[in-house]
């Protein structure tokens, strides 16, 4: 039975400071329904990723009304998210706007969680007066997501000029020996300049919960 496929996580937030995510890919109309359900007398907000465009409209309306979907980062908040906070703001960078459903993924993250964001697009090192132009907004922030495809060059660049957590996010961007973004994540784990850490393949979320936990980390200290 669906029934038994699905276990929510409604305490997630009080448990590790995130809310509960639901990832959307490979399941089924049944399931996802199932999700929503169960949300009905439940308060807790819950954000929904790689959600297909095909997969939300089929979602019946009285639920929908109830959804903020964003086809470009395939992220939906579901019920009210947390209000944005005073803490300091998370720089999510990218090289060029065919990576922006992947740093529009960290971004709706972090926004559903609370945590605002300066979002820098365009400033890949193909001309990187781009970059330089726009240094000076960003260098004080204490996380950046650089998100890069292709030869992922732009998130050594940044470690190289700024201080802080910098948490690159190869993406699938690029021709041929790109090979789907493996060489932009090798590119990242063999970067020459110290200290970056990097997530997986067109992982947003994961950068974006990264930036998160370090966050709440530096508020315990």
């Amino acid at each position: 039975m669906v029934e038994d496929q699905v276990t929510l996580d409604y305490k997630r937030d009080g448990r590790i400071g995130f809310g509960e995510a639901i990832f959307c890919s490979k399941k089924s109309m049944e399931q996802l329904l199932t999700i929503l359900e169960r949300t009905k007398n439940n308060d807790t907000p819950l954000l929904f990723t790689h959600l297909k465009e095909k997969q939300f409209k089929k979602i019946p309306d009285d639920f929908k009304r109830r959804m903020d979907y964003d086809p470009l980062s395939r992220t939906a908040f579901y019920g009210t998210p947390e209000k944005l906070s005073d803490r300091k703001q998370i720089a999510v960078i990218t090289a060029g706007s065919s990576d922006l459903p992947v740093s529009r993924e960290a971004i709706r993250t972090l926004t559903f969680n609370g945590f605002p964001v300066r979002e820098i697009n365009d400033v890949g090192v193909a001309g990187i007066w781009r970059l330089m132009e726009r240094v000076d907004e960003f260098k004080d922030l204490p996380v950046k997501i650089v998100v890069a495809g292709m030869d992922a060059a732009l998130v050594s660049v940044i470690g190289g000029l700024v201080p802080g957590v910098i948490i690159g996010v190869p993406t699938s961007v690029g021709y041929g020996v790109a090979k789907k973004g493996e060489t932009a994540l090798r590119s990242m784990l063999t970067s020459c300049a110290p200290g970056i850490v990097t997530v997986n393949i067109d992982n947003g979320y994961g950068a974006a919960i990264a930036a998160i936990r370090v966050l709440q980390s530096l508020k315990k200290i």
